[in-house]
């Protein structure tokens, strides 16, 4: 796997006492700037039962915050976020061919392995699953150093046989699901065996990519010595698949051989299936936590274009749309619309799509409102047959993204029936009446609805 930073005495610094695991616990939550205790739990309430897998580089395993890095992991297994940890041994391989004088040739596991390295790969592999073991064991978490992971020799490349250097074949799923499914947390080392009894020294982020497709991961995390990926002298926090893929091809020649492999990799997760994938600086205290229970993040982000199916209606999408809404609007959960009103407005209007049929719609209307504007997400709606499958959530997401992009700084929603959904899902807050912009603020005192005020302030 590779990896960066410096070779390090392999001695993480002992736990105190298992009360710092539970004083860690609350002041982690309680001290992240972005996400207070509300937010972290209607974060947690998506995130139950998911599989992270994290794939943690040995520069950060022989750093002096490791054992803090498996706190923060025992925060999310007490959440139910099921972990698997997939590690790298570059570093420890490099320190035991100095102090064994054996020479290495292949430390990132992408380059032939002589049978030389293949012995120091499976020492120090043995080495690192034992530190994360006994540093779960004084998190009371439970975890097995597996071997899921088949692999194939890589055979002759460019005339030049790889010897035991392997390529994962398969992923037994399975296994790692009963483990899971126990409360166990696989290890997974950069080691691949095949059916003969042979081992290979594999590069685990391909290790890491190939487990989080094989679980249907929800998320793909690269825990390395960078927080991410730059732009002009800015880390840049999040970034579309295809934005990556420009931002690979514009930048390739300037990236760490280190960030290019996990871009790469983590591009093809997100192509096949992982929604997130993450890149942190695991030496960073609470970088893990951080990451994932705040809008801002510490690392960079790359998301899959779940959104694709969503789209700007057109005015023949009128009469679906009157079609989806008939329902809601008869139990008053909705404002009722004429095909006019629609039909004037259709540009304000988002459609989710299923095999090119509309299942779900949302609109966004822009205020002004002294010399800034609001917007207000009305109407959402999915279809009954729909209901329950994520779909409300995406078309409210992508509409805040949407408003964000349009530079508003406040998105508000008004609920007779759902307001708990927008909390819940949304993070809204209740608000007041002082908040709507005059022109609605007068349509709503004149509908007689009483509807709850939802806000949201957008960064």
């Amino acid at each position: 796997m590779p990896d960066n930073g410096h070779p390090a005495e392999f001695a993480p610094p002992p736990l105190r006492t298992s009360l710092l695991h539970t004083r860690r616990c609350y002041c982690t939550i309680r001290a992240m700037k972005a996400a207070d205790l509300r937010g972290i739990l209607s974060y947690s309430v998506g995130f139950r039962d998911k599989i992270f897998v994290l794939n943690i580089d040995s520069a950060v395993l022989t750093s002096e915050n490791f054992r803090n890095l498996l706190l923060d992991i025992s925060v999310l297994r007490s959440l139910n976020i099921r972990i698997v940890l997939v590690h790298g041994a570059s570093v420890l391989i490099e320190k035991l061919s100095r102090d064994l004088s054996v020479p290495a040739s292949n430390l990132d596991g992408m380059g032939l392995t002589s049978p030389e390295t293949l012995q120091l790969a499976l020492l120090a592999s043995s080495r690192l699953a034992h530190e994360i073991l006994e540093g779960l064991n004084e998190t009371d978490q439970r975890a097995a150093v597996s071997n899921a992971v088949i692999a194939h020799p890589s055979g002759i490349l460019h005339g030049v046989d790889q010897q035991f250097t392997g390529k994962v074949e398969n992923v037994d799923v399975v296994f790692l699901e009963k483990l899971l499914n126990d409360g166990i947390i696989p290890v997974i080392p950069p080691l691949g065996f095949d059916g003969s009894g042979m081992t290979y020294r594999v590069n685990s982020d391909g290790v890491a990519l190939e487990v989080s497709e094989a679980l249907k991961a929800a998320k793909l995390i690269f825990v390395t010595t960078s927080n991410g990926l730059s732009q002009n002298g800015s880390l840049v926090s999040q970034m579309s698949v295809a934005e990556a893929e420009d931002y690979l091809k514009r930048h390739q020649k300037d990236l760490s051989p280190e960030i290019a492999s996990k871009l790469q990799h983590g591009l093809r997760a997100c192509k096949n299936g992982v929604a997130r994938v993450h890149i942190i600086d695991g030496r960073d205290d609470e970088a893990l936590l951080t990451e994932i229970f705040s809008n801002e993040g510490i690392g960079t982000m790359i998301y899959a274009n779940e959104y694709e199916a969503i789209r700007r209606a057109k005015k023949k999408d009128a009469g679906a749309i009157l079609s989806l809404i008939r329902s809601p609007v008869a139990t008053e959960e909705l404002v009722p619309r004429t095909r006019k009103e629609i039909t004037e407005r259709i540009a304000d209007f988002l459609l989710f799509e299923v095999d090119r049929n509309v299942v779900g719609c949302a609109g966004l209307r822009i205020y002004a409102m002294g010399n800034e504007k609001v917007a207000e997400l009305e109407c959402l709606c999915v279809a009954e047959s729909h209901e329950n499958q994520g779909i409300g959530r995406k078309l409210m997401t992508y509409a805040e993204q949407k408003a964000r992009e349009l530079g508003i700084k406040r998105l508000l929603a008004l609920s007779t029936q759902t307001f708990n959904y927008f909390v819940q899902k949304g993070n809204f807050k209740e608000g007041e009446v002082t908040m709507l912009p005059p022109d609605r603020r007068a349509k709503y005192e004149g509908s007689g609805r009483l509807s709850k005020i939802l806000y949201k302030d957008l960064a």
